[in-house]
C-alpha cells in the first residue's frame, strides 16, 4: 500500500504537465491560448489578409498598392486584349473562394464574374485610369476596404516620389524646352499628363474616322499616344507626327511603377532625348 500512495502524486503531476500541454497547443479553430501566440520559427503565418481575386494585372496592381497580399489574377497578362478572354471554369471557382473580387465595368466577363462570387466575396468596381489622382483615390479606397490603410499610405508616399521624378525627367527632354503637342487616345490621356503636356485632340476608343483625321492632323501635334491594347495602327499617317506606344496594364509582378517608368522612356525617346 505505501508503494501505491508513493505513486498518486507522481500521476497527479503527469496529468497537470498533460493538460498544460494540451491547453497550450490551443483547438483547431484557434480560440486556444495559442491564438495569441507567435509561430515557430519556419512555420507558416496565420492568414490574416484577405483574399483578393481581380480580373486583370491592371486591378491586382491596385489591389497589391493597396497592401494585399494574396491576389489571384484571373486573366493571364500574355493576353494582348483582355476584354477578349474567355473566363474559364477555375477561374470561376477561384473567385468563389474570394473575399474581395475587383473588376472593371468596360470588361465583358463582369456578369459571369458577378454570378461566380457568390455571397460570401464583396464585389468592388474599380476605375481603371492611370492617372495619378485617380490611382491614389482608387488605392485608399481598397486600402479601407481590405483593413490595410497603412501600407496603401506607404505605397503612395513613394509613389508620389516616383512620378515627380519621371515627370521632371520628361519636362527635361522637352524639345527646346517647350510643352510638345500631343493628340492622345481616351485611355492614355495620363501619360500626356505625366509628359506635362495639354492634349489638343483625343481619339478612341474606335477607330480614327475620317473626318477625326482632319480635325486631329490639322492640330499639328507632335506626338500621338497610342494605347498599345486597342492600337488601330498609325492614327494619323502623314501627319509627321510621332506615335507613342503606351502600356496600361502591368507585369505579372502586378507592380504599377514599371508602367510610368516605361511611358517616361517611351516619351523620352519620341522626344529625341538619349
Amino acid at each position: 500500500m505505501a508503494r501505491t500512495r508513493g505513486r498518486i502524486p507522481s500521476l497527479l503531476a503527469l496529468s497537470a504537465a498533460v493538460l498544460l500541454t494540451t491547453a497550450g497547443c490551443g483547438d483547431d479553430t484557434g480560440t486556444g491560448a495559442a491564438a495569441d501566440s507567435p509561430a515557430p520559427a519556419g512555420a507558416p503565418a496565420a492568414k490574416t489578409k484577405p483574399v483578393v481575386v481581380v480580373t486583370t494585372t491592371w486591378e491586382g496592381a491596385f489591389a497589391r498598392a493597396a497592401g494585399a497580399q494574396d491576389v489571384k489574377v484571373i486573366v493571364p497578362q500574355s493576353v494582348h486584349h483582355a476584354p477578349d478572354y474567355d473566363p474559364k471554369p477555375s477561374d470561376l471557382a477561384a473567385v468563389a473562394r474570394a473575399d474581395f473580387v475587383l473588376y472593371a465595368p468596360f470588361e465583358p466577363y463582369a456578369a459571369k464574374i458577378k454570378e461566380a462570387a457568390g455571397s460570401k466575396a464583396k464585389l468592388v468596381e474599380v476605375n481603371l485610369d492611370n492617372d495619378p489622382d485617380k490611382v491614389k483615390a482608387e488605392v485608399d479606397k481598397l486600402g479601407a476596404l481590405f483593413g490595410t490603410a497603412d501600407a496603401a499610405t506607404q505605397w503612395k508616399s513613394g509613389f508620389d516620389t516616383e512620378y515627380a521624378k519621371l515627370n521632371k525627367d520628361v519636362q527635361a527632354a522637352w524639345p527646346g524646352g517647350k510643352s510638345p503637342s500631343v493628340v492622345t487616345q481616351v485611355f492614355t490621356a495620363w501619360a500626356a499628363k505625366l509628359a506635362g503636356a495639354t492634349p489638343v485632340g483625343t481619339f478612341g476608343p474606335e477607330a480614327v474616322t475620317p473626318s477625326q483625321l482632319a480635325e486631329l492632323s490639322a492640330k499639328k501635334p507632335a506626338l500621338v499616344l497610342d494605347n498599345a491594347h486597342m492600337s488601330t495602327g498609325t492614327v494619323l499617317p502623314d501627319s509627321g507626327a510621332k506615335q507613342v506606344k503606351i502600356v496600361n496594364y502591368p507585369g505579372e509582378d502586378l507592380d504599377l511603377l514599371p508602367v510610368y517608368r516605361n511611358a517616361a522612356a517611351e516619351l523620352k525617346k519620341a522626344m529625341g532625348a538619349p
